[in-house]
């Protein structure tokens, strides 16, 4: 397991995570990567977390930390145009994100925000809710998750 230290955060990555990154078509990789970064920074610029997991879960690269629950992302060639985020279908996530972002995001029943290839990010609604599901085990008691 490789380790890596941001300004106030360990970032502990299997070997494995690189190499899903490695096989994605080029295509695709610039924006996983891009998606990927992004998790980070909002990981890093949450206070509580000092350590954020980077593993494989289902063969795809995933985000895990002490206070919250397992975010995914993964491309998928049967959907070559789109890729996507995927939540515990369990949680509060998607239901949440999809009241305060149904005009920003789009998704998949409760357990994805799917993204297009040629779209830029949405970044802001994005970082909502990623600090929310890295964090949700203290949010998820709070209205609309705190969000």
């Amino acid at each position: 397991m490789n380790s890596t230290t941001t300004e106030h955060m360990e970032i502990r990555t299997t070997p494995e995570v690189k190499l899903v990154y490695d096989k994605y078509p080029n295509s695709v990789k610039k924006q996983m990567i891009a998606l990927r970064e992004l998790i980070i920074e909002t990981a890093n610029n949450i206070e509580d977390i000092v350590l954020l997991e980077e593993t494989l879960k289902w063969g795809e690269p995933s985000y895990l930390t002490k206070k919250g629950s397992t975010l995914r992302i993964d491309w998928k060639a049967k959907t070559p145009n789109q890729y996507a985020l995927y939540f515990q279908c369990t949680s509060r996530l998607v239901e949440t994100f999809r009241l305060v972002y149904k005009n920003t995001l789009k998704f998949e029943g409760k357990r994805a925000i799917i993204l297009q290839l040629d779209e830029d990010l949405p970044k802001a609604a994005l970082k909502s809710c990623i600090t929310a599901t890295l964090t949700y085990h203290k949010v998820k008691h709070l209205p609309l998750l705190g969000m």
